[in-house]
């Protein structure tokens, strides 16, 4: 048994009539917001690895300069 046309418009109807038009887009405005948050985030992780690999690189060079000073 398959989810039919009518089926999808009912709750459709039933859910704008519970919660309203107003309700549903601030919703899905908060929704929107998360998304680009959470892509907002993904990215600066990744580059905050990068200069965290930096950053070891130049400490691992650095001690081994100090090494080979000793």
């Amino acid at each position: 048994m398959s989810i039919g046309f009518w089926q999808i418009a009912i709750v459709v109807i039933l859910v704008v009539l519970l919660f309203g038009r107003g309700k549903i887009s601030s919703l899905m405005g908060d929704v929107a917001k998360g998304i680009k948050s959470f892509k907002k985030g993904m990215s600066s992780d990744s580059t905050d690895s990068q200069d965290l690999k930096n950053i070891s690189e130049n400490q691992e060079s650095d001690n081994q300069d100090s090494n080979k000073k000793e």
